[in-house]
Parts: C-alpha cells; structure tokens; sequence
C-alpha cells in the first residue's frame, strides 16, 4: 500500500513516472480498441539542437490532449518525430567539422553524410530524453523521422507523381540565393530586416551625347549585369528617348533605352536600370523584352569576369570600390543614405541575393486555389482563434511558386536523372535502366517539401491500399502549432494532403503564440534571453512548468516568461500534495468503511449538507472545464480547477470537514467524500500536472494509474445557499479581525441586516442553528438573529445582507473615527491637486499622454480612497 511522502519533493515525485507509462504501453498505438479515435502528430522538432521552451509549450498542449481525451475514453495516439532540417543541420555539422579544419568537400558526399547522421543520433537521443522529462505521452514505437528510408519512398512517390501531374517543374528563375551556404531558399526562408544602406545616383550618358539619364540603385555592383534603361512609355520626360542607347558606366557598354509600364511616372527619377539575372522585376521585364540575362556574380557572393578589374572580390566591397571610382570619373551624381527593409537568410544570417538560377519548382496556382476551395466550403479545416484561417487564406492568395531544390547534400535527393547526352529529364521512383548514359539530380528537396507530407505520411500512408492505422487515425484530430509557421508549414500540409490524399490533414488547428521573457522581448540566442526548460524543470519540476505554460495564456497569444508564476504554479501543486496527505491521514483512523460515494450519491440521502455542496460544485467545474477544453482555452479551465481546489475544497470543505471526521453519524460520508472529490480533481488537473496526479491517485489505491480513470460525472444539485453565506460572513470576520488587530478569542456579537429579499432571510434564518455551529468552530463567533440596540457598530456591506458587529467595546471608536478624518482630509488635499493639475492647459498640451493618463488614474484612485473612508466615518456614526 502506497503512502505519499510528508513532504511534496517533485523530484521524487518525477523520477522513473514516464518510464512506468512507457513500460505499461499506456500511450502505444492501439488497432484493436473499438473506442473512437483521437490522434495528434508531433511538429517534428529539427535534430539541430536541445529543446527550447517553445517546444515544451507546445509539447505541453498536446500532451494536455493526449491525456485529456483518454481519460474521457478515446483511442488516443500521438505520433512523435523529427525532421532533418537540412539547411540548418548541415551548416551545424560543417562548423563542427570546421573547428577540425575539414570541409564537407574534403569528405565527399558519402562520408559527409555519414557525419550528418551520427550528429542526428546524437541529438535525438538528447530530444528523447527531453521528451521523458516533460512526461509527454508519445508513441515511441511509432516515431517517424523525415529522412527515414520510409518517409524517402514516400516524398519520392509524392514528387514523382506531382511531376506527371505538371505540378513540379524545372525552370530557369531569379530566386533568392544564400551566398554562404550556396543554396536557394524559398521566400519564406528570408527574413526581412531594416538596414542602413544607400541609394547611389548615377549618369548614365546617351550615345554619342552629353546629356545623361539620372539612374538610382541601391546595387551598384550588380550594374556589370545591366542590360537595358527602363522608362514609362507615358512619361513626357523621357518617351524621345526611347529606342535610344546610353553607355553604362561602369563597363561603357552600349545598352538600350527601352519602355516599360512597370516604372511608376512618381517614383523616383522616373529611370530604371534593368538587370533580368538579379532583380526578380528586371527578369520580368527581360522576359517581355527578350532581353540578354548575364550573371555577374558568382554563387559565393563574389563578382566574376564580367565584373572587370573587381573580378573574383566580394560584392560589398565591389560596391565601395566600384562607388569611389565613378566618383573619379564624375558619373556619381549623389548619394542618399536610407533605411530599408533587406532580405537575410534565416539560416545563415546573410544578405540574400536575387540570383537567376535554373532550379525545381512547385506550381502553387492550382495547390492554393484547392486550399482557398477547402477554406470556403462546410469541411474546412477550423483554426483557434478563428482569426488564422484569415492568416492562410491571405498566404495563399496571389502566392509565388514554391522554390524546392537546395543546394546541399543532406536531405531527400530529387529523384530526377539527365542524359549525359541529349539532357534530356527523367523523372521516376527507379533510375533510367540505362543508368550509366545518366546523371542523378545533385539537389536535395527543401526541408519543408517532406514536412507537408507529415500528416499522412506517418500514418504509413501507401499510394496503393490504407493502411490500418490510416484509416483508424487519419485525418487527424487536431494539430498544435505556432502563429509563426501557418505559411512554412500548415499551408503546406493542406495543400499537399488535399492534392495527394484528397483529404484535409486534420480538423482543428490550434495557434499559440511566441514565448517571450519577463521583460516582454522575444526569447532568442543573440540577445542571451532564452531558457532552457530543463533548467526551469531541474529548479522547479516538470509539473510547475506545465501547469505555468497551459494556463497563462489564451489562444493565438503570445506567453511571458515569469518564474514567479512558475514558483506560483509549485504552490498550488503543494497545496494539492498537503491536501492529499490530510485525505491519507484521516483515512487510516478508519478501521472499515461501510459505505461508498455511489451509495451515497445513488440515494442522494446526504447526513450533511457540506459534503452535497462539494460535490455540487464538482458537477458544475466539470462541465465548466469541459466547456473550456472544447474551445482549447486549457488557461480558463485551469482556472477553474484552481478555484475549485484552492478554494471551495481546501479552504473550505477540509476545514469543516475535519469536525464532521470526529462526528460517527457523518465522518464515513464525509471521508469517501473527501477522497472522490480528491480522485476527481486529479483526474480534471492530470493533463496539466501528470507527474504528481500520478504519485497521488497511487496513494489512493484505487486502479494501476490515473490513466485507466474516466471522467466519469454523476449531477448533484445543491440549491440550499446557506453555506455560501456562511462563507462570506467568515470571509469577513476574520478581514475583521485582521484589519482591526483582533484575536480569535475576542468576544464578537454580530447581526445580519437588510437582506436583499426574503427568501434569502428565510434561507439563512431556516438554518440558523447549523450556520452558528460552523461559525462557532471556524471563527468562535455567532450570529444574535435580533437587530443590536448599540448604536455604535461597524457595517460590513455583503452583495445579499449586511453584516453589523458591535463595536463600542472592541475598541476606541473616538480614536478611530478621527485617524479617518485626518485620512479625508488628506486625501481631499490630493483630490485638488490632481484637479488643479488636469485643468491646466500648459500641463496638458506639453505632457505625454502617458503622463497625462497617469494623472487622470490617480486622480481615480483619490475619488476612490475618499468613498471608502467616508463609509467607514459612517459606520461609527
């Protein structure tokens, strides 16, 4: 028989909890239950590092989930994995290998990827690890990983088919280019910064003439590239020059003065360079013209021959140098510093370039139009808060296709081969049969490509026939993720199950924001601000964190950090522990308990009134934290349950209750009481706080472990109220007592006055007699039924009566009363002040509105502060 430690220690508490799940398969997948399905799949984790606090909040959400609808009698089943993060994992590896002074290209592919792999064991083993200690409920027998052999034949099953269905294409585009991974990137994969930089102002003279068109570019460097003018065919200024030539600056080569309706007549000088291989609008332009599209600029960011005497130096200092020489040559006519906004990659930090490039493509007209069908039909897939569904449909409105080749060696190879002679593309799931007279593609498939095939393809989905688990789990039940990847990942999830498996991927999709530090900033590695949720659990446990990370915010918004509330969260946690040790305590001075709550509850034939209260209550917090999980706000469910526990069952029922464990006719009713509403709120706080409700309910030796409960619920209705106001006037009795320096021991007379109706009178004076025997063991007081003939006694205001106490013998009333007069006096004094302050014109047209709203609040507050005192001058008058 199991007995909880006198003192609630979670990290004895914690220890060997998961690996007892894990032993008794509590959360393994499950294809003979005939019970309804809920299935959830883990955002796979990238195998680059630890686990931040974002994905212990996240973790945490779904695990609430997991365990949530299996106490309530659903086949759950989580799904774990990780993704190759291709990018960022193998720029990891190459700066490890770095420090050796070896290069990726010293190995070679093969042995490169060997090392990739051994760093991907090593960080796995770590997140799994991480996973435990969180106490996250995963199928481990089904963890999937996006480079796994399984989920290759599926991504490659998945392009090849896209491919045949003209979905996927090859094609020669500016796209943004990453100079020091030398790769592509999506547009996604940019983040947009705003940086100092310059627009620089350059002649570029006519042909054979003196005269000069004023051309501004914040690229200079990229002017070897330039192959055109570009004017407005409307614009008065320069429509004679059209079909003319100018000299280009910076090589005197001859290019010409063509028109474009893409210039705007108010922008600028109304002059544009056009360079199609480096700006994404100039390749339009170059197309529409069939202009020339040279590059003048290596993939590592450096110029090449085209580039003159810069040949071979980087770009930003070609842009420095190339400045200073037209100054020379006095083709420099100004420079302008700006601020604006600049493209960087999100893996590397670099300023990207637009660079044209022959690379594989998604098709994304056809794909985001299914998504914005889908969106607008009565299957939608449903986001909370609903304001997100707005979020994708505005991505996939007008969207660019999708760059999906990469330039690196860890990932999903593309399964596309050229003929070494005619260059001729074969695409297929098996290499050509004349493999020799061909060369496989070298580029690996983006990241995100395998991760908007997750949801069903770890369900072991299979061209060919359902599998088992497909059909039971899919699609799924809900998926967790933040505001920040609704593009990167959901979009692509949706468009990419719809046009595979022509399903949606899940119902509901719940948002939660970013997790920001106590200051309000958000959490990242160059502003040294981060946490790390296994220091937070070594400090704190693991429950503390969980119970702080699901219940202080709201859908779709973002969380800040506060190691108060954490120390909070362990409070509460205690005071469950301290709770459950007084259940165990008054339970082992029972010899045999003849009676159970069924039995109870069945007859609904209570021998006291405190124990159909509490249950109740139970009933009603029940469905109030049902109702809340139904909309994913587990903040106001846990609110709720804090409540009830905090209050009604700890504060109050424990308290009255340890005089009725000492009354035979009621002590039995009263403990099997005490101990299901204890089984009840563990099952309610359980997916909140698995560890402790765990250690607990073993205590209670009822079933192996909490998980094999349910969340049964049986209705009590207790409509007598008399117990509420017995609540309220110890309440305020002992606020009293405390204000007004008084013990326990002193003597009280006290009287309810002015009720708000008569039933309520009636009510309490029906039950009088049990009213005085609570207040008699909780506060020694009791309340004389007869209005008081003093006329000196304090009013206590309460929202259906009013509390009056006798006062003339407690205390100097005369002293008292003129303390508050000299408080009213003072504050009437602040009251003009702020009243002079706020109508001066002077004050209120030079100070800030924070300062100015600062003054009306306290003015407020003064107004406030002044009616208080004047009721309490008028309770001892």
């Amino acid at each position: 028989m199991k007995k909880l430690n006198d003192k609630y220690d979670f990290k004895n508490v914690e220890k060997d909890k998961n690996s007892f799940w894990i032993k008794n398969k509590y959360f393994e997948l499950d294809l003979k239950s005939n019970k309804k399905s809920f299935s959830i799949v883990m955002p796979p984790p990238n195998v680059t590092g630890k686990l931040h606090l974002g994905h212990a909040w996240d973790g945490s959400i779904q695990d609430f989930l997991i365990r949530y609808k299996k106490l309530h009698g659903f086949n759950t089943l989580w799904i774990p994995g990780m993704d190759h993060a291709g990018i960022a994992t193998q720029a990891k590896v190459e700066a490890r290998l770095q420090e050796q002074s070896i290069s990726r290209y010293d190995l070679g592919r093969e042995k490169f990827i060997e090392q990739v792999w051994n760093w991907k064991e090593e960080y796995a083993s770590n997140i799994r690890e991480q996973w435990g200690k969180l106490g996250l409920g995963l199928a481990y027998e089904n963890e999937k990983f996006t480079y796994s052999s399984e989920l290759n034949k599926i991504v490659n099953t998945v392009f090849v088919k896209m491919y045949q269905d003209k979905l996927i294409y090859k094609g020669k585009k500016i796209i943004n280019w990453d100079p020091k991974l030398k790769t592509a990137l999506s547009n996604i994969e940019v983040i947009y910064k705003d940086t100092i930089g310059a627009m620089y102002h350059f002649k570029y003279q006519l042909e054979n003439s003196k005269d000069y068109l004023e051309v501004a570019t914040t690229r200079p460097e990229t002017m070897f590239a330039d192959q055109a003018v570009v004017v407005n065919p409307n614009d008065k200024r320069y429509k004679k020059y059209i079909g003319k030539n100018v000299v280009n600056p910076v090589n005197d080569q001859i290019i010409p003065v063509i028109g474009d309706e893409y210039v705007e007549l108010e922008f600028g000088t109304g002059v544009m360079k056009c360079t199609p291989a480096h700006d994404i609008n100039d390749f339009e332009i170059g197309v529409r013209h069939n202009l020339a599209m040279p590059l003048c600029m290596n993939e590592n960011g450096t110029m090449n021959e085209l580039a003159l005497e810069f040949n071979g130096l980087d770009r930003f200092d070609v842009r420095k140098k190339l400045v200073e020489k037209m100054k020379k040559l006095n083709l420099l006519i100004k420079i302008e510093e700006l601020n604006h906004q600049v493209g960087y990659s999100e893996r590397s930090d670099v300023i990207v370039e637009p660079y044209l490039s022959s690379q594989w493509f998604v098709n994304m007209k056809p794909l985001a139009e299914s998504v914005l069908q889908l969106q607008n039909s009565s299957d939608a897939v449903k986001f909370y808060p609903e304001r997100f569904s707005k979020t994708l449909n505005t991505w996939m409105t007008d969207t660019l296709d999708w760059t999906i080749s990469r330039q690196i060696w860890w990932g999903h190879q593309i399964p596309a081969w050229y003929h070494n002679e005619t260059k001729e593309i074969y695409v297929g799931l098996e290499p050509p049969l004349d493999i020799k007279n061909w060369t496989q593609e070298e580029d690996v498939l983006d990241t995100w490509f395998s991760s908007a095939l997750w949801p069903f393809a770890v369900m072991n989905w299979s061209e060919d026939k359902k599998s088992e688990l497909f059909k039971k789990f899919f699609p799924v039940q809900t998926l967790v993720t933040g505001y920040d990847i609704i593009f990167f990942w959901v979009a692509r999830m949706i468009f990419q199950t719809k046009n595979i498996v022509n399903e949606k991927p899940f119902n509901d999709v719940l948002i939660h924001g970013l997790i920001r530090d106590e200051n309000g900033k958000k959490m990242s590695k160059s502003l040294g601000n981060g946490i790390d949720p296994m220091s937070v659990i070594e400090e704190f446990g693991a429950d503390s964190l969980r119970f702080f990370l699901l219940t202080n915010s709201s859908p779709g918004s973002d969380l800040r950090f506060s190691v108060d509330k954490i120390k909070s969260s362990w409070n509460f946690i205690n005071k469950i522990y301290n709770a459950a040790r007084f259940v165990e305590l008054s339970k082992s001075k029972f010899d045999k308990i003849n009676i159970s709550i069924k039995d109870v509850i069945k007859n609904n034939n209570f021998e006291n009134n405190l124990n159909k209260w509490i249950l109740s209550e139970l009933f009603k917090v029940e469905n109030e934290v049902e109702k809340h999980v139904s909309n994913y706000d587990f903040n106001l469910a846990g609110k709720e349950i804090y409540n009830y526990v905090w209050d009604n069952y700890c504060s109050w029922f424990i308290e009255l209750s340890k005089a009725n464990l000492e009354n035979t006719l009621v002590a039995q009713e009263s403990i099997v009481t005490l101990t299901y509403v204890l089984k009840k709120i563990l099952i309610m706080l359980h997916p909140y706080v698995p560890f402790v409700t765990e250690e607990i309910y073993e205590s209670l030796n009822l079933n192996k472990s909490i998980l094999e409960e349910n969340w049964e619920q049986f209705e009590i209705k207790y409509e007598d109220k008399y117990l509420v106001y017995v609540f309220e006037i110890i309440t305020a009795i002992r606020e009293f007592r405390l204000k007004n320096n008084l013990k326990k021991s002193d003597d009280l007379k006290i009287n309810l006055n002015k009720f708000k109706n008569k039933i309520i009178e009636k009510n309490i004076f029906d039950n009088k007699d049990n009213i005085n025997s609570i207040l008699t063991k909780m506060i020694n007081t009791q309340i004389v039924f007869d209005a008081s003939n003093s006329e000196k006694k304090t009013i206590i205001p309460q929202s259906d009566f009013i509390i009056e106490i006798e006062s003339e013998k407690l205390f100097d009333v005369e002293k008292i009363k003129e303390e508050l007069n000299k408080n009213l006096e003072k504050i009437n004094n602040e009251i003009q002040r702020s009243k002079n302050i706020l109508n001066n014109e002077k004050f209120l047209s030079k100070a800030s509105p924070e300062k100015i709203a600062e003054e009306k609040n306290k003015y407020e507050n003064y107004l406030s502060q002044l009616n208080n005192i004047k009721s309490e001058i008028d309770n001892y008058n």
